[in-house]
């Protein structure tokens, strides 16, 4: 197995809605929200975890692979390409090739070779936190939430979330390592980019948190993501 080469693939993530990924922070502060989005612990500026966006897309492509029945929910692994065949066999390969796969996996692991993609941290667009700051805007907003009473139509239970606002933009970098054995896995991995784009990042997606569009720096990329039909 010899390295071929490595692409990158970058460009912006558009907030469509507003957006929240968990910093974990479990203490509450006077005046503060109880659920806070993450964070970078200098400049303080909201950004997108690599391991969120590897995470959903790996997600949502294994949804619409059929290969769960094999796995009982957990992540696509070697013994579900192993017990595959056909068509499935050949996408459970390319997800593992893609995400990787345990080196537990022993033989299995050393066929399948290392993972192929790295999905960096996504920090805010610089352009647009100028433009932020010039307008004197905030980075973040807070939304409240309420269940609802169906009886008495009461609200209770109010929940303070941190959201980072629709219209912010993050930089985006994934990068591809090429194996001479491989097949071009560039379009299989912009395909669990448009499924992302037809769900959502973060949590409380089906609350109309999270929709996000993808923008590529290099046009042809951007040309073979418009034309990509991913269901």
């Amino acid at each position: 197995m010899k390295l071929k080469n490595i692409t990158e693939i970058k460009g912006q993530i558009i907030l469509r809605s507003g957006l929240h990924i968990g910093a974990g922070d479990t203490e509450m502060r006077i005046g503060g929200t109880d659920n806070p989005v993450v964070k970078h612990p200098h400049s303080n500026e909201p950004f997108i975890p690599g391991s969120s966006l590897k995470g959903k897309v790996r997600s949502l492509l294994e949804l619409r692979s059929g290969l769960m029945r094999f796995t009982e929910g957990k992540p696509v692994n070697a013994k579900a390409w192993e017990n595959a065949e056909g068509k499935e066999k050949e996408e459970a390969l390319k997800l593992l090739q893609l995400f990787g796969t345990s080196g537990a996996d022993g033989d299995s692991a050393a066929k399948i070779g290392p993972t192929r993609a790295s999905f960096s941290d996504c920090p805010l667009n610089s352009t647009c936190r100028n433009r932020i700051l010039e307008d004197g805007a905030p980075l973040t907003e807070v939304k409240s939430e309420n269940s609802i009473d169906r009886i008495r139509g009461v609200a209770e239970s109010p929940r303070f979330t941190e959201r980072v606002p629709a219209g912010m933009e993050f930089d985006f970098s994934i990068t591809l390592k090429e194996m001479e054995e491989d097949d071009d896995l560039t379009e299989y991995l912009l395909e669990g980019l448009c499924l992302l784009e037809l769900d959502a990042l973060g949590g409380s997606g089906s609350r109309g948190y999270g929709r996000v569009e993808f923008r590529f720096a290099d046009p042809e990329i951007q040309k073979k993501f418009d034309a990509t039909q991913a269901i």
